[in-house]
Parts: C-alpha cells; structure tokens; sequence
C-alpha cells in the first residue's frame, strides 16, 4: 500500500484529521513530513494507530500508552490477539444467550410452557450479565480506566498459566473453612495454619499482579460495606477483617 495523506488515512480509519493531529502532537504518531508540511503515513504509522487505538479502548491513558509503545514498539500481533481474544469471549458469551433466548421463544411458539431446563437456563445467562454488570458499577466506582486496563491485562498473563476454575474452588473451599472457624484469634496456630494456607493461594496474584494486589485488593475489600449489598463478595468482611488481623501478628519472615 503506498501512503497515505492525513484526510485519506482519516477517511479510511474513521479516525478524525484532529485526533491524528492530536497524537502526533502526544509523540505517538510520527508521520513522513514534506518540505510543504503535508503528512505522509506509511504502514508502519497505520499500525503504530491500531496499537494506539487499541490501548486506548482498553483504558491507558495517553501518557501511559506512549510507556508501553516505547517498550514494546512493535508488538502489533499481541495487541491483535488480545482484541482476537475479547472479541471470542464477548461471542462465546452472547452465544450462550442466544441459545437460551432461542430456545426459549420456540417452546412459546410452540405453545408450550417453559420447560424447567430453558428456565434454568434462562434465569442462568440473566444472572451472569446481571453479575457481570453489577461488578463493573462496583469497580468504575473506585478504579479509573486505567487502573482497570492494568488488571485486565496482568489477570490475562495470571491465566495463561493457570486452571482459573480450580483456583478459585481452592479459595472458596478455604474461605469457607475460615468462615466456619470464626471468630479466631489472629495469633493463635490455627489462624497460622489458616494463613500459610491463605498465602499459597495468594503467591501466584503477588508474582503476577506485582505491586496491584498490594494496592487495589485492599482498598476494594476495607470499603465492602459500600458494595456488598450490589453483588456478591468472594468472602464475608469478617473474614477479610481476620486476614488483615492474622496478616498483621503473623508477618512474613525474612
């Protein structure tokens, strides 16, 4: 493709002569500019925009998509698998609620009553969208864009190398024992037993998360009664009262 003029790229992309001006002025285009000062953009400036564009609608701001551009300069396949792969799981789940949708309106068709299964099935895909919609309320709430773009993509890297439905059933399983055991003094054995078990679970988020889960996680769960009334927490606020309690008298050594 030979390049293009500002008004074609615009043309082409959608994107405004503005914003393209814009991000030029940000540094993060950096078009061929003739003697007469017309732009020239190359294939590579068209997919330096994709990756621009597509950090963008994942939340980074502009400063911190001008980072991550100088570190990786040339990662345009992994900002297309990542669209690729969003793109799958958003299908994947109005798939499913097609299906049930689907089903549901030929048994009406049919007329026939809903059977218990379509109605399960029903009642299933509401909930999930309804939770899913619920959560983001709870998390624009207390994390910019940004922020959230950052969990996204570190919670991406945490389950490339984990079975995410085995490790969530872990941390029910022992939230749930600790729900049990309450109240518990926060130095006793058996609250470092509880612990030592707690900070297993949690060692795959500190090597993947990094500094977020030290921040993020505990502004979110010291601030439950906000929230809990929206949607469901993964553990009571007594149990996280005890985790900050035991975590407390029971330091990491070394």
């Amino acid at each position: 493709m030979a390049a293009l003029t500002l008004t074609d790229l615009s043309r082409r992309t959608g994107v405004s002569p503005r914003a393209l001006r814009f991000y030029e002025a940000r540094g993060l285009l950096a078009p061929l500019r003739l003697n007469n000062g017309r732009r020239l953009y190359a294939q590579a400036d068209a997919a330096r925009l994709l990756q621009i564009l597509a950090l963008k609608r994942a939340g980074f701001s502009l400063d911190r998509i001008a980072a991550l551009l100088r570190q990786t300069p040339d990662n345009l396949a992994g900002v297309i698998g990542a669209q690729r792969d969003q793109l799958r799981q958003e299908r994947d789940q109005l798939d499913q609620a097609l299906a049930a949708l689907t089903a549901a309106l030929g048994e009406l068709n049919r007329g026939t009553a809903l059977s218990l299964d379509t109605l399960c099935r029903l009642i299933r895909e509401g909930d999930r969208r309804m939770t899913q919609a619920a959560w983001q309320s709870v998390y624009d709430r207390y994390y910019t864009p940004e922020q959230q773009a950052e969990w996204r993509a570190a919670k991406q890297a945490m389950a490339d190398g984990l079975d995410l439905d085995a490790y969530n059933a872990k941390w029910k399983e022992l939230t749930d024992r600790i729900e049990a055991a309450l109240p518990l003094d926060a130095g006793s054995a058996q609250s470092a037993a509880f612990l030592a078990e707690w900070r297993v679970l949690q060692q795959p988020m500190n090597d993947t998360l990094g500094p977020l889960i030290q921040r993020d996680p505990i502004r979110l769960f010291d601030r439950m009664a906000e929230w809990q009334d929206m949607v469901s927490p993964p553990f009571s606020a007594a149990v996280w009262a005890w985790a900050k309690a035991a975590s407390a008298a029971q330091p990491v050594s070394g």
